[in-house]
């Protein structure tokens, strides 16, 4: 079987990429063609994988939130899994992975076969993210606590920057990874947002203090992931993320949202907690593994 690898470059090519993932992981939410291609433009780069001609796997790389570190995602259609085409891309990535200078690579695996696969390269479990699954229904009203107001981000879109100082960061820093995440402002304002109409924030005295939202499936029309929740330190503990969850899902009511989705890191309790109270209940999990570069073939 001959396989090729190359990167994308045409609109075609993009939609193909998006359509392996959709394939790969048909349970999560795909970006659209313009974000993939600023996606690129501010560094990523994304492979296409073909065995004798036909569309096998896609791939992508580039630098992670995490410090010091790159990842990777080889997916691979069902139809051509265990035929090299893994190996390939995986080969392809890690060198466009080590030229940003980083000395980890990482990446996350859901079944037996991909943990496998990312053994034989050197990789290793590090942590797991919990997928909890939430269906809409009739949605009890937020109960919102004394001196606070919740308003959507498309009332109030200068305030959006204003979360990231004030809430944003402090969440970042208490996530429960193995480092902290760093995000900069710039990608905050436009990789964290999706319609403000269905981002929420919580403000006492005009001061931002909490952020929830969901993030709707263009893709998979009724289904929406919950965007970054967070609340600053000091309103911690006063239902604070509750009212601004409860607001997400009347919102969900409101547009047709039937099902909402949820990815958590397995050692943050109290969210986990939090969304069960809510009705979320647990669907699956994802092994995040990590490795050195460079990589063994």
């Amino acid at each position: 079987m001959s396989i090729e690898v190359r990167e994308t470059a045409s609109e075609q090519d993009f939609e193909d990429w998006r359509a392996v993932r959709q394939a790969v992981e048909p349970n999560e939410r795909t970006l659209e063609i313009e974000a993939l291609r600023r996606s690129a433009a501010n560094g990523q780069t994304f492979l296409l994988a073909y065995a004798d001609g036909e569309l096998a796997g896609s791939g992508v790389t580039g630098r992670s939130d995490l410090p010091d570190a790159a990842f990777v995602a080889p997916r691979v259609l069902t139809g051509f899994r265990r035929r090299g085409v893994g190996t390939a891309l995986l080969a392809r990535l890690a060198p466009h992975a080590e030229a940003l200078g980083v000395a980890v690579v990482s990446a996350g695996v859901e079944d037996p076969g991909s943990l496998f696969f990312a053994h034989r390269f050197g990789f290793a479990e590090v942590d797991r993210q919990i997928e909890q699954v939430r269906t809409v229904g009739d949605e009890t009203a937020p109960v919102v606590p004394a001196g606070v107001t919740i308003v959507s981000v498309a009332q109030r879109p200068e305030l959006w920057r204003r979360a990231y100082d004030d809430v944003a960061r402090q969440g970042f820093e208490d996530m429960a990874t193995i480092a902290t995440i760093r995000v900069e402002p710039s990608q905050w304002e436009s990789d964290w947002i999706g319609d403000p109409a269905a981002m929420f924030l919580a403000l006492a005295d005009d001061r931002v203090i909490g952020c929830a939202g969901l993030l709707p499936d263009p893709d998979r029309p009724g289904i929406a992931e919950n965007a970054l929740t967070a609340v600053a330190r000091d309103w911690r503990g006063r239902g604070v993320a509750l009212a601004l969850k409860r607001t997400a899902l009347r919102w969900a009511v409101e547009h047709g949202i039937r099902e909402v989705t949820t990815w958590t890191q397995a050692g943050n309790t109290a969210m986990r907690e939090l969304n069960v109270r809510l009705g979320y209940v647990p669907r699956a999990q994802s092994i995040s593994v990590r490795a050195r570069l460079p990589l063994i073939f």
